[in-house]
């Protein structure tokens, strides 16, 4: 498993409702509280957007930590 790219960045996916687009808001929201730079967290969007949902959630666990 590669690293994370902002282990500081924490969001709990757990429990929660699996919708992709309620999944992309939490991550964005807590990267942008954490002061992510915008560019990174549009390049996470983009990313994100670029698969299936399985992708979605193996880019998100790339780049924030999940719980």
């Amino acid at each position: 498993m590669a690293d994370v790219r902002y282990p500081k960045v924490k969001v709990k996916l757990v429990g929660q409702d699996g919708n992709a687009y309620l999944i992309m808001g939490k991550v964005t929201r807590a990267m942008r509280k954490a002061g992510v730079p915008e560019d990174e967290v549009q390049a996470y969007v983009d990313e994100a957007k670029r698969g299936n949902y399985a992708h979605l959630i193996g880019t998100t666990m790339d780049w924030v930590t999940v719980s």
